[in-house]
Formats: structure tokens, sequence, C-alpha cells
């Protein structure tokens, strides 16, 4: 999928000043991400084929009471419910294909997990529009068709959005104008006839709604994975790359936390609460891990300050994916979120934390306390490392006593290879994961390492060294905390902001249908005045004035004078056009709230 956007033209009858939007990527272009986009597209029609046979056979099972037929229909679901399993499967290792949304100039990083895109059935919003134009707003629907076009394009460009900043103001429009549209064509007391259906990330079961709700949730959901696609694709080699991957998994966290607190009852399991407070440690998780990554980009100096400091931001790290990969193993969680997922977690936490020891037992077996040092500063470092010391230890003890220096230094590193091992033992028990080469790499070299220095310092008495390494307590200079989402910097222009202000013509207001008034001037004198606006009001309407007698109602909406539309008009320039035309008889069309109207009478 090519992350070029190309212009999209407009239709030679749009006026000029309503401008262009961007189309999405073109989904049949050749690229990886596109690839991994249409397999989980074709998957998500073979689940759906599925559960529509496992539903009849559940029916038929309930339905039937011959024996013989309920041995078919309970035949027949087991076969469902295996290719059901099967084709989640499959979902689920599209979901740890990392490698395609990593950055291709990176060398040595851990792959990061993004989510993939929702997928969505095509819909068309044409029939049901024009008909709430012509009922609700009395306006010829077919002057519109440009604007629902729009509207429609809008939407299947969305369907690719492009994997950077215009991908995310595209999906961010989107969400901003179906938010207009849901004021001005969604009555709250009945459906628009509009059916959404959205595909769920990780079970690829369908979800369809007449709901507007559902539209909005999903895009929601799209923008959050957008932004861990782009997370994903900074080079991470670099401290811009690791800066913007840094912020853009704080956006994602922010836009999935919104999504969890906004949108309370979506149908969709990857949009329940449950699964979207995973998904938000599990992006802040990842923020928490390019921090260190950018923090050691330089070069970690092998000096007693620099190593304390490293070593409770690496155990930082390792507590966030302690916490990530407990949450996900959690009921309802557990049962869907994808099984590589929560191991990759496991394998980050027990990685980290390794570092986080081997760092301590490089301080103590590398660096020594001489006289010119400030003990002071270096005591009060240390213990701040652990909450607890080992018996009869204290921190002056460690840093002057160069023996149990190194009994506690080994301890560490013991410490660090049994975390080593057990990252590369979980690794191993994932197919997917076994498969990721850079991560096995990764793994090994870092446990190679510990066993490399924990060699050097090897002695024949080492079993009778009992003395037991305490945690590393994390701590970190550098917090990451979801971004909020800030929409109103997305300016987007109201398609159909013809219909007038969306304030007063919207799906919860009733129109009269327009009516005509033709009136004069007396004697320079309307016979009423003016409020409000736009569009403005009728206001102290005297009863005996020729437009009373014509039909002119106190409260009254101006929606055109002339033949001209004036729903965009203020007070000022209502009067001169009036003034304009005193000497003339002066044509209005008017209409009345209904709401208003029976409440008066």
């Amino acid at each position: 999928m090519t992350d070029a956007l190309v212009p999209r033209g407009c239709r030679a009858a749009r006026p000029a000043e309503r401008g262009c939007f961007r189309k999405g990527c073109n989904p049949l272009a050749e690229t990886g991400r596109s690839k991994l986009q249409n397999q989980r597209a074709a998957l998500n029609q073979q689940i759906l084929k599925v559960v529509r046979l496992r539903t009849g056979a559940e029916n038929l099972l309930r339905a039937t009471t011959n024996n013989k037929v309920r041995e078919q229909a309970l035949l027949e679901l087991s076969f469902v419910n295996s290719d059901l399993q099967i084709l989640k499967e499959e979902l689920e290792g599209l979901n740890i294909s990392v490698e395609v949304y990593q950055n291709t100039e990176e060398t040595f990083s851990i792959p990061l997990i993004p989510l993939g895109l929702k997928e969505t059935k095509e819909g068309d919003f044409t029939i049901p529009l024009k008909d709430f134009i012509l009922e609700h707003y009395s306006e010829d629907s077919s002057d519109y068709e440009d604007e629902i076009a729009d509207l429609m394009d809008l939407r299947q460009a969305c369907r690719t959005p492009s994997r950077d900043e215009s991908g995310i103001e595209m999906l961010m429009s989107y969400f901003i104008q179906l938010g207009f549209i849901e004021n001005r064509f969604f009555p709250p007391t009945r459906q628009m006839g509009i059916l959404f259906t959205w595909y769920d990330s990780f079970t690829g079961v369908p979800v369809c709604q007449p709901n507007l709700l559902l539209e909005k949730a999903s895009i929601l959901f799209n923008i959050g994975a957008l932004y861990t696609q782009i997370g994903t694709r900074c080079n991470r080699q670099t401290k811009p790359g690791l800066e913007n991957a840094v912020d853009a998994f704080q956006r994602a966290a922010g836009i999935l936390n919104y999504l969890k607190e906004t949108f309370t009852h979506t149908p969709s399991y990857d949009m329940s609460p449950a699964m979207l407070s995973v998904l938000v440690k599990m992006m802040l998780a990842q923020a928490q891990e390019c921090v260190f990554e950018q923090i050691s980009l330089p070069g970690i100096r092998n000096e007693f300050f620099t190593l304390v400091k490293m070593a409770q931001e690496v155990a930082k790290v390792g507590e966030v994916y302690t916490l990530v990969n407990t949450a996900m193993n959690q009921a309802p969680v557990q049962a869907n979120i994808p099984y590589s997922w929560s191991n990759m977690a496991k394998i980050k936490s027990d990685h980290y934390k390794a570092l986080a020891h081997y760092f301590v037992a490089t301080l103590l077996s590398d660096h020594q306390l001489h006289p010119s040092d400030d003990e002071d500063k270096q005591e009060k470092a240390w213990s701040q490392l652990h909450d607890y010391m080992p018996e009869g230890l204290t921190s002056l003890t460690i840093l002057r006593d160069k023996v149990q220096r190194k009994r506690l230094g080994k301890a560490h590193l013991r410490k660090a290879i049994v975390y080593h091992e057990e990252a590369l033992r979980v690794c191993g028990l994932c197919k997917q994961l076994r498969n990721i080469d850079i991560l096995q790499e990764i793994l090994s070299v870092a446990h190679k390492r510990s066993l490399t220095k924990y060699a050097q310092h090897e002695q024949e008495d080492d079993f009778l060294s009992l003395m037991e390494a305490s945690s590393v307590l994390p701590k970190t200079e550098h917090k990451v905390e979801m971004v909020v989402p800030q929409f109103s910097k997305v300016k987007v222009k109201d398609f159909f902001e013809r219909l007038g202000p969306l304030p007063v013509f919207s799906a919860k207001q009733r129109w009269t249908v327009p009516r005509t008034i033709h009136f004069h001037c007396q004697e320079g004198e309307l016979g009423f005045t003016l409020k409000g606006g736009p569009p403005v009001q009728i206001h102290c309407l005297d009863p005996s004035c020729s437009a009373a007698l014509k039909g002119l109602k106190e409260g009254d909406y101006i929606v055109t004078i002339d033949g001209l539309d004036s729903k965009w008009l203020e007070v000022n320039d209502v009067l001169e056009k009036f003034k304009s035309m005193a000497e003339h008889d002066i044509e209005i069309k008017v209409i009345s709230c209904q709401d208003t109207m029976a409440s008066v009478v």
C-alpha cells in the first residue's frame, strides 16, 4: 500500500470554495501493508460465512426434536467451530506480523506491536439522506447529490489511509464530519435505515448496527491503530525517530482511552472497555520502551551514576510490561487477545528486568569506591536501587567491601541469566515469535553477554554463595502519558452547511414546510423587528402590518429573500436587503419550528 496521497479531483459543477480532500492509499498497491490488510479483509469474509453456518446449525439444534437431525446438526457444529478456530488462528498470525510495519532501516531493535485497521463493508448513504433532506428540510434533495457523494468518497478513502499524519488527519476529518452528519440526519427518535458493518480486529466477527455510534467508534479505533503503525515505522536508530515513536504511541493511547471513555457500549469486542484498557497499557509500555532506547542511544557509559540511572530506567520498562502481561492474562481479555502478544509482553518484561540486573552487576564489578569519590552521593544513589538489602549488608558496606561487592554482583548476574533464559524459553514456545529472527538474536546476544560476564568472576567456591539479589526498583525521569486527542485542531467544513446553521437546522428540530410571504413596507416601516441569526427570526410582529396579514408569525425564521438563500445572513444583512427593496413588494420564505408551535397551542 503506497503512502503517497493523490489529490481528489473536484466535480466540475462544484463551487470552488468547497475545496478538495485527499484520497486514501491505493488498496491494490502491492506493498507489504496492503497485502496484510487485504488478507485481513479476506479472512473477515471467511469468518463471516462460518459464523452464519454456525448460527444456522445452532438454530436447527434448538428447533428440532428429531434425534437424527440433532446428530447431524451437532456434527455440523463441530466442523464449523473447528473451521472458525483455524480462521481465528490465521487472523492472530496476521496480528503478530510486526515485521511488515517496522522501519526497514532498523538493524537491532526488538519489534514493536502495531494494531491492524478494522475492516468495514461499503455503505450507501444516498437514499436515506436524500429522503431525509426532502422530508425534514423540505429541500430538493437532488441539489445535494455532490455533498452526499463527497461524504461517501471520504468514507471510502478512510478504508485505506496513508500511514502518516495526512492519514491521521483524514480519519479525524471523517470522524468530525460524522458529528455533523449525526446532528443533521440522525434524529434520536428513529433509525435512518443505514446499516454499518465493521469487523472485530481480533476475532474477525462482524458487528452490524443501524447506529452511527458504531461508525464513529470504529473510526476512532482506526485512528489509534494508525498511530501505532506510524510509531512502529519510525527509525529507532535516530533520536528524532525515537521521539516520534514515543509521541505516536502516547497519541495512540490517548485516542484509545478517549474511545473507552466516550463509547462505553460498543458491541465489538476489540472496543470493549476491558480490551481498550489493555491496549492503552500496551501503547504506553511501548512508549516507555522507546524512551529507554532514546536514553541509551548515544551509548551507555560505564560510570557509576549512569549505570544506576540506566538500571532504574530499564527496570521501569520491565515493570510496565509485567503489568501489560498480567492484564492480558485476565478474563475476559485473555480469551481474545493474541497469544503471541501476551508472550511478547512476558518476553519484554523478563528481558528488560534482566538488563536491569546486568547493569547493577556491572556497577558492582567494575567500580570501586575511591577516596576522591563522593561517598554520600554514591550511598544515596545505591540505596535507591533496592527496596531491601541482603541480610547483614548496608549500602556503605557494599560500597567499601570489595568481596561483598563481588558476591552481590554475581548474585545480580545469576538473576539476570534466569530472566534471560525465561525470555528465550517463552519465545521458543510461540511459533509466531520463533519466526522473528531479530527477536531471537537480541535475546541470545543479551543472554551470552551476561553468561560471559559471570564466567569472568566464576570460582570453584561459588556453590557456597547463597546471596540473593533483590529486585531493582523501577524509576524513570521521562514518564510517558496519554496525549488527549485534539480534534479542534483539524479544520473541517460541514459538507451540508447549505442546509443552514447546525444549531438551528438539525435532526432534533422539526420544521414546517417553507411558506412564501409577499408584503410591502407601510410608510417605510416593516411592521416587525428581527433578532438572532443566522438565520434571523421575526420579533415584535405588529398583527396589523402587511406581512402579518399575509401569514407571517412571531418567531418565524427567514430562509430566503427574493429567491436568495438567507439562512446564513445576520440581522444587519437582512435589513440591508429589505432597505434596498423598500419601494417594491418584498418576497420572503419563512419556516416555523413545529415544536414551538405545538407548545404555543
